[in-house]
């Protein structure tokens, strides 16, 4: 069963979810059943983050469970090898999964990622750099990449 818990990281409301030793989501805004018994890699999850939002992270260290289909799979570990401050474009990263013509399809994998910011889709933006849908806002997709020193 999955255990949600939620808090305020810099402003930025976000629930995670916790199954079986494993984080299995983490989504922008506060869940209203939200768990009030943290566990420890709740506790883990938290302090990553807060060492993150301080600027003192620049890499989790957290399991990670998802499903999705190959495609999403592909795209989602292709996202985990963006290094911390920098970005790669649709393009780019549909290329990088053997893909080449598929950028839209990249946009709807990095749409639905079940573990934001761990699973860092903010750092993919439009062929010019543009910063083109996410699912916090574009806002948050800026403030994300000038913690990072992107912008």
């Amino acid at each position: 069963m999955v255990r949600f818990f939620s808090e305020v990281f810099n402003g930025i409301p976000l629930t995670c979810g916790i199954e079986d030793g494993h984080v299995v989501s983490l989504r922008f805004g506060a869940a209203p059943c939200a768990s009030p018994n943290p566990d420890n890699l709740w506790k883990r999850v938290r302090e990553e983050l807060r060492e993150y939002f301080a600027g003192e992270r620049r890499d989790f260290d957290l399991p990670l469970k998802y499903g999705g289909t190959a495609f999403q799979r592909a795209v989602w570990a292709e996202l985990l090898r963006i290094p911390y401050g920098r970005t790669c474009s649709y393009g780019e990263l549909a290329r990088a999964v053997g893909r080449s013509k598929a950028a839209r399809a990249v946009g709807q994998a990095c749409r639905v990622n079940p573990i934001v910011i761990l699973i860092p889709c903010h750092r993919v933006t439009g062929a010019d750099g543009e910063l083109t849908g996410f699912a916090g806002g574009t806002d948050i997709k800026k403030a994300l990449l000038e913690l990072e020193g992107v912008l």
